[in-house]
């Protein structure tokens, strides 16, 4: 039987319009693990949310987060293969958003494997505002509105990450672009009308680290799903790519299938029907 490694986006893809993982998805993901299936997922989300989101999966490979910059180990709850923004190219990349007027959250991870999250402005757009609102209770991450990293954390920035409108958010991307050579994305929000801007160290991307733990777990075949356009990449380097029927049409015409929507398991279902076909 051939060694298959499961990957999923999380947002849009195998959670729910409630940005939740169902009942039914948890009970299937868990049979499959228990069965030996490779899954893990790949997501923009930083572990205070995944660690909470996949409670219960009984996953038993790292979770791919912020895109690729790090592995999250949800049973020993620590990083592994984290890649840190250059020190050198701080200047740069603070001056490009300054520019197009856009104030980042700087994620910095500490000694204690906790992210503490920098934002310099004190006052925040309203999407900010529900974004901190969202995950201030969280473990795993602190956030400190209206202040710049201290000097003991400035040196471990993982992420820049903004939101705005469309125009201000893609003239930051495309000055970010000109001035640094660090990995730099945008995307629509899920859940809202905002524009997510996320900055990472060169060559971090969901599909380096997909790739990666290919090679680690030693997999014949890599199957992803995703829905935005920050799965294309991943969707490039797998052996099938399938999208949710509510992907945008970007990651449709990207992907080898097109599976049911988000809100009905269709990724669960779709890797207990792979996996259980292959062991036949």
């Amino acid at each position: 039987m051939s060694r298959i490694l499961f990957v999923s986006d999380m947002d849009g893809t195998l959670l729910n319009a409630e940005a939740k993982l169902s009942a039914r998805s948890r009970e299937l993901i868990s049979e499959l693990t228990d069965e030996g299936a490779y899954i893990t997922v790949a997501t923009a989300r930083t572990p205070a949310t995944v660690q909470v989101l996949l409670e219960g999966t009984r996953m038993r490979l790292p979770a791919i987060v912020m895109t690729g910059a790090a592995l999250w180990h949800t049973d020993t709850q620590q990083y592994s293969h984290v890649h840190y923004l250059p020190p050198d190219q701080y200047e740069a990349i603070d001056n490009a958003f300054r520019e197009a007027g856009v104030s980042p959250f700087i994620y910095c991870l500490g000694a204690d494997q906790h992210l503490h999250v920098y934002h310099r402005e004190p006052h925040m757009i309203p999407a900010e505002t529900q974004f901190v609102a969202e995950r201030r209770h969280l473990a795993l991450k602190e956030f400190h509105i209206g202040e710049i990293p201290p000097a003991s954390d400035d040196t471990h920035r993982v992420l820049q990450f903004a939101m705005g409108t469309e125009e201000a958010v893609r003239t930051a991307a495309e000055r970010l672009r000109e001035v640094t050579h660090c990995q730099v994305s945008f995307y629509r929000d899920t859940y809202t009308d905002a524009w997510i801007l996320e900055v990472y160290a060169p060559g971090v991307s969901k599909a380096a680290a997909i790739l990666r733990m290919k090679e680690h777990i030693g997999a014949d075949r890599v199957i992803v799903y995703g829905d935005n356009l920050n799965d294309i990449s991943m969707f490039e380097i797998a052996d099938t790519a399938i999208a949710v029927d509510n992907a945008l049409p970007a990651a449709k015409e990207a992907a080898d299938a097109v599976i049911g929507l988000n809100t009905t398991d269709a990724v669960a279902r779709s890797m207990a029907a792979i996996y259980r076909g292959s062991a036949d």
